[in-house]
Formats: C-alpha cells, sequence, structure tokens
C-alpha cells in the first residue's frame, strides 16, 4: 500500500535530489586529513606571549591541546617523540571598544588576539604551514542589548577568542583551511 509522503518527507528527498549530484561531481568542499600519512603525531610547546597579559600563553596552550586531544586525528605527545611540532607566539591581544551609544557610552566591546603559528613537519624537517599574523576576534556587549540578555565580560570574550583560535588551529593543521 502506498502511503503519500509528508511534506516534510518530500522536503527531504527533494534536498537529497539537489544535493547528491553535487557531491558526486566533486563539486564544493570535502573534509580530508591534509597532514602527511607518515605524521602521526604533534607536539604543542609552550606558546611564547608578547603581550602583557597575565596567563594568556598558558590559556592559549592549553584551549590548543584540548582541540588537538578532542579531534584524535594526531597523537599529543613529546618534541622528543612527536613526527611534527606546533610553535607559536602571541603576537598582540587587544580589548577595544566596539560601539556606542548616541551620548558616547561604549556598549560593545572587540577582543581581538593575534598569533604567529608554524606547524613543522619534524621527519622531513620542513615547515608544513606558517602563519605570521592569525587574528582572530569576538566581540561582547557590557549592558543588555535586549530583553533577558546578559552583560558579558572581557573574560568571557577572551575565552571565546581562545576558543576559536584553538579550533582554527586544528581545522588549519589536520584539514588545511
Amino acid at each position: 500500500m502506498n502511503r503519500p509522503r509528508s511534506h516534510g518527507a518530500r522536503r527531504a528527498a527533494l534536498l537529497a535530489a539537489t544535493l547528491l549530484p553535487l557531491l558526486g561531481s566533486g563539486c564544493g568542499y570535502t573534509l580530508r586529513n591534509a597532514v602527511p600519512s607518515h605524521i602521526r603525531s604533534v607536539a604543542v610547546p609552550a606558546f611564547q606571549n608578547n603581550t602583557i597579559e597575565y596567563a594568556l600563553s598558558e590559556q592559549v596552550t592549553q584551549a590548543i591541546v584540548d582541540a588537538f586531544l578532542a579531534d584524535r586525528q594526531l597523537a599529543l605527545t613529546t618534541e622528543r617523540d612527536a613526527n611534527s611540532v606546533l610553535r607559536g607566539t602571541i603576537v598582540s591581544y587587544r580589548n577595544r571598544v566596539f560601539a556606542y551609544t548616541s551620548d558616547e557610552r561604549a556598549t560593545e566591546y572587540e577582543v581581538v588576539v593575534v598569533v604567529q603559528l608554524t606547524f613543522r613537519d619534524l621527519v622531513k624537517n620542513r615547515d608544513l604551514w606558517k602563519e605570521d599574523a592569525l587574528a582572530v576576534r569576538t566581540t561582547y556587549n557590557v549592558s543588555p542589548v535586549g530583553e533577558g540578555d546578559v552583560p558579558r565580560t572581557e573574560t568571557d570574550a577572551r575565552q571565546d577568542v581562545v576558543q576559536k583560535l584553538a579550533a582554527q588551529v586544528v581545522s588549519r593543521t589536520v584539514q588545511g583551511w
């Protein structure tokens, strides 16, 4: 017995029929491992900190280590035992006013962290990628902008920007983008 398809089922079938040819044709993007097959482990030494921000180096290093652990494509190990190493320097940290009210009261701030990174193949002794000034940013409101909104602090924004940085670094390392 044939039953009529629901609206949701028809929509899903139409979406699948539209996307399948694109996926099969090589259009779009693919998730692939960009790391050479001989690299199975990575070391992440403590980042250098060229800012005056207390404990920022530890926070960034730990977030990147945690992101690699969550990703599980490369084992984390010491530099002596690793096939690759990710070195980094925190070049700058800024927390600046991003938006004002009409009476010139700051309502929104932007936190920007800029890092210098090198991902090195220790087996073949060459850099796999290098970034001289990767900037990651986020904004936060210091006063509620809508009903139920909770104001955020610089500490909240700093944690957000560090997590974004870690996600970008791991993505760049294992997926090539």
